[in-house]
């Protein structure tokens, strides 16, 4: 009976033994994976990010859950993903915010370059100057001059201290020579909407935000951050063209937790260069005024290595910080 019982169970161990070995060798991804997205549903990051994950699962096969995690601007959702299990079923909708939050926090409970594998860049997003339809200038050689002028009073709204929005504008005014004051609200939609109304003079916003409120009219853009002009708005010119060295580009991209095979992050690199070079893709990302990004997991983390440094000069300069 002993003997027989003993059999048995050797049987089963070697069963689960077996099982496991066949789950532990099952080719990447043979389940659903979790695209988390540290902002709200419904922003620009948040529409990029479903965008994305419905394309993975005609790349990948298999289905691509968004799951929005947001607060800390965007650390929950990053400290989440550090934390998950580096299978390749937890991947990481990242932007230029999380380089920037090194500089703005004193401490953070995760790091960027420690904790992550950075797998492809998926976009450049551009902020444009925008004005209200009050204020008496329609280009920025006009803009320009008059933020020059001390006695005319120019509030620029932002989505708070140290967001793109507050630094964009103070590297304008600075550079500028201007006397424009930051008016920080809780998220760039009140900002936009105090635009609109008349309550502040200008907002530097993703343009994505602002786009369908410049072409019916209701506000008039007056230049773009990054130094090129946007395919969008052909007209606008880019702040660079006359402050020279003028600069805030914004960015995405997908990270993995550190420790993720390989051969993982290699599968889900070319998975998202075929998607973002796909036409249709494209035409997204350009209906929110972004252009895609190409690169190799090697050149994603020596352009993020870049960026903190970039941005820590930026945030500095603004004086901003979120504690």
């Amino acid at each position: 009976m002993r003997s027989v019982q003993f059999i048995l169970r050797a049987a089963t161990a070697l069963a689960c033994g077996l099982s496991l070995v066949a789950s532990a060798q099952a080719p990447w991804p043979s389940k659903a994976i979790t695209l988390v997205v540290p902002f709200a549903a419904g922003g620009s990051t948040d529409v990029t990010g479903r965008m994305l994950a419905a394309k993975l699962k005609d790349e990948l096969g298999q289905t691509v859950v968004v799951d929005n995690r947001g607060g800390a601007g965007g650390n929950v959702g990053a400290d989440y993903v550090a934390r998950s299990a580096p299978d390749g079923y937890t991947i990481f909708l990242a932007t230029s915010t999380h380089v920037t939050n090194i500089s703005l926090y004193k401490k953070l409970p995760y790091d960027l370059m420690k904790d992550f594998a950075p797998v492809s860049q998926v976009a450049y997003i551009p902020n444009a100057l925008v004005v209200s339809t009050k204020v008496p200038a329609n280009d920025l050689k006009e803009f320009l001059a008059y933020v020059r002028d001390p006695k005319n009073e120019v509030r620029y709204g932002s989505a708070g201290s140290g967001s793109s929005l507050h630094i964009a504008g103070a590297l304008f005014d600075s550079m500028a020579g201007g006397h424009m004051l930051h008016v920080p609200y809780k998220g760039s939609g009140p900002a936009i909407m105090d635009l609109l109304g008349g309550q502040i003079e200008a907002v530097f916003s993703p343009l994505v935000d602002v786009l369908p409120h410049i072409r019916s009219g209701k506000l008039k853009a007056i230049g773009i951050t990054t130094t090129k002009r946007s395919p969008q708005l052909p007209e606008v010119p880019a702040i660079s063209e006359a402050l020279p060295g003028y600069e805030v580009t914004l960015w995405n991209g997908i990270l993995v937790p550190a420790k993720t095979p390989p051969e993982i992050i290699t599968k889900l690199n070319a998975a998202l260069n075929r998607i973002v070079k796909q036409p249709e893709t494209k035409m997204l990302l350009a209906e929110q005024g972004s252009e895609p990004a190409v690169d190799t997991p090697a050149q994603f983390r020596n352009f993020m290595v870049s960026e903190i440094s970039r941005w820590k000069t930026l945030v500095e300069m603004s004086g901003a910080n979120a504690d």
